[in-house]
């Protein structure tokens, strides 16, 4: 075996004491049982010594020229990265309250002179014994803590994966049933709307050539009010049409977002999949108990199709809208008469032809310091009960940075609004996987 390996494995032990005698004493025995021992004559060189190479056990002289043992501790206990290591007191001071205050300052053990040697390799087995375990332990807890993250980050993936599954199964099929009456409608409304026109004229025309009909008929016209219907009707029938179209623009918005006939990665229009997201949010852009309307204003830039998993990049564009327009309510609800003018900003920018950054700003109520540390932790969240979930921010966080490469950050002042920045590749090789699909 390499000796320099042997040394390494031992447990290195510093003795700090400023009697020669007593140092040497106790370095021969610790290295005749296998430690590796350093030596310190007082407490400075000793807290040099530390620095240099972390020891795995202290043994510590209590009465030293300069700085005392008890300082010793106090100093190593008060840094984090010496604080964990156990410390034996040695002193021939022998009363209570200096075993006392020995173990308020941070000693794991004291030991009384003149000590035996035995008792001495007894106590420091345990000490490091103890040690061990602590470490043991603490490596366990992490390994917990680490596991229960991903546990936790697993259990919102599959809960958001069959949450929006469901959704866009249910937005595709309501568009698919809606789309074939709608269509019909649609296709017959302008045939209706001339059999009209034709049926005004033809009345029209009697009324020219039977000026003076009989009392029957004109008691009919004055009370339906003829001329009434006649003015009323091109009116009904242009309203009809443009709900018809109204309806047919957001069953197109809702096959762009769920786009569940399509394939997973594609090139799509960027800003297409925003505007329908728009149109879907459309309802909640009025703002409940109140006469303003949230005003969106996009600032979009010149950009090509992009490659992305289109479904999954609507979702991110639905979960930060929604939660600017919760934010905006927040403050509205908060401020009803300060609050005059809330407004999304909608922002696209081409960089450097290969990054696309898209920016989705509010005024709304802002993110507080302690909520910005736990924004994308799993299940967190600050709405009521029954209005969120904690996932939207998480999944949002793992679609643009795990699936696509890219980057999510945000910027916010509380009280004054915030900003949420995606930065996606505009071209990119996504492989697709069973652990990729699984948002």
């Amino acid at each position: 075996m390499n000796p320099l390996e042997d040394i390494s494995n031992k447990p290195d032990i510093l003795v700090v004491d400023d009697t020669p005698a007593n140092l040497r004493l106790l370095s021969k025995m610790m290295t005749e049982h296998g430690y590796n021992v350093r030596q310190a004559i007082n407490g400075k060189m000793a807290l040099t010594a530390i620095k240099a190479v972390k020891p795995d056990l202290i043994l510590l002289d209590i009465n030293m020229p300069e700085m005392n043992g008890y300082a010793v501790c106090e100093t190593l206990k008060q840094n984090e990265e010496t604080c964990s290591i156990p410390i034996i007191f040695l002193s021939a001071l022998d009363d209570a309250l200096d075993k006392v205050k020995a173990f308020q300052a941070g000693g794991s053990d004291y030991i009384t002179k003149p000590f035996q040697l035995e008792e001495i390799l007894i106590r420091i087995k345990n000490q490091l014994t103890i040690q061990q375990l602590q470490n043991k332990l603490q490596h366990q807890n992490q390994q917990l803590k680490t596991a229960l993250s991903e546990l936790q980050v697993t259990q919102a993936q599959l809960v958001q994966h069959e949450k929006m599954v469901g959704l866009m199964q249910l937005v595709a099929g309501i568009a698919h049933e809606i789309n074939n009456p709608i269509s019909f409608i649609s296709g017959n409304i302008e045939p209706a709307n001339q059999y009209i026109q034709d049926l005004v004229k033809l009345i029209q025309l009697y009324q020219h050539e039977y000026p003076h009909p009989p009392k029957t008929i004109q008691n009919m016209i004055e009370e339906i009010d003829l001329d009434f219907i006649v003015f009323d009707l091109h009116k009904i029938m242009g309203s009809m049409k443009n709900g018809v179209n109204r309806i047919c623009t957001i069953i197109l918005a809702l096959r762009i977002f769920s786009r569940l006939d399509e394939s997973d990665i594609k090139l799509i229009n960027l800003h297409e999949g925003i505007n329908s997201t728009l149109l879907l949010l459309d309802h909640r852009l009025k703002l409940p108990n109140s006469p303003l309307d949230i005003k969106i204003i996009k600032n979009y830039d010149k950009i090509t199709k992009i490659t992305c998993y289109a479904s999954q990049l609507n979702q991110v564009f639905l979960n930060l809208l929604s939660n600017a327009i919760d934010a905006i309510e927040s403050k509205l609800a908060q401020h009803q008469v300060e609050f005059q003018n809330p407004t999304i900003w909608i922002t696209t920018e081409l960089q450097d032809k290969n990054t696309v950054k898209i920016k989705i700003k509010d005024n709304g109520i802002g993110i507080s310091p302690e909520v910005k540390t736990r924004l994308f932790d799993p299940f967190f969240t600050t709405k009521p009960v029954g209005k969120g979930s904690g996932l939207g921010l998480l999944t949002s966080y793992q679609i643009v940075v795990e699936k696509h490469q890219g980057k999510l950050d945000f910027h916010s002042v509380f009280g004054e609004g915030a900003e949420f920045v995606i930065e996606i590749p505009v071209h990119q090789n996504l492989i697709k996987s069973e652990a990729q699909s699984s948002f």
